[in-house]
């Protein structure tokens, strides 16, 4: 399901910027919107997720040069998604007090950041998961 939230949340994100880039303004706020209420249920579902497993780690099974850039992909993604929240909510409040300039500047970086933490969750649940070999 997490996973299923993630990828939903970056076709939103994908589908609100075109959506701005052709004018429909209107559009747009609903679908970041969306995008924003996809990601927080995406983040208590998985808060909730790992505190009902007492915080269990799934180990990657692979090595090597596999094994670096997964973790690579790993550590950029989680620090990543920290500075989502706050950058999302922010941008909602300056869309929402009309501030569009201010706005528009900081979507030029949340937006990449935003994009990167929704598919590299995917790309690591896949990892971990239904890619691993024997399982």
């Amino acid at each position: 399901m997490n996973a299923c939230l993630n990828a939903t949340a970056a076709v939103l994100l994908w589908v609100g910027r075109g959506l701005v880039r052709d004018g429909r303004e209107r559009a747009h706020r609903v679908v970041m919107g969306a995008a924003f209420a996809t990601s927080t249920l995406f983040l208590a579902s998985y808060v909730t997720h790992k505190v009902a497993r007492d915080f269990e780690n799934t180990p990657f099974w692979g090595e090597g040069i596999a094994q670096i850039a997964y973790l690579a992909m790993l550590a950029t993604h989680v620090l990543l998604a920290m500075a989502v929240p706050p950058l999302a909510i922010t941008l909602i409040v300056l869309g929402v007090r009309g501030r569009r300039g201010a706005h528009r500047r900081l979507a030029r970086w949340a937006w990449p950041i935003w994009m990167y933490v929704s598919v590299t969750g995917v790309l690591i649940y896949l990892l971990l998961y239904p890619l691993r070999p024997g399982v």
